[in-house]
């Protein structure tokens, strides 16, 4: 059951890294900032920047 968790995690994570740093027009600090949220906070992290910054 961990090891979905651990998945999960990483997918949550590299889903925010890519669509940060591909898609969305902001500047490099803030494209940092999400970056190593989802780095430490990932399925948080994909929860929050979906419902700000995907609507």
């Amino acid at each position: 059951m961990e090891n979905i968790i651990y998945i999960l995690a990483l997918v949550c994570a590299v889903w925010v890294i890519y669509d940060v740093w591909t898609k969305e027009k902001m500047d490099t600090g803030m494209k940092l900032v999400w970056t190593i949220f989802a780095l430490f906070f990932s399925i948080i992290t994909a929860i929050i920047y979906y419902f700000v910054k995907k609507k």
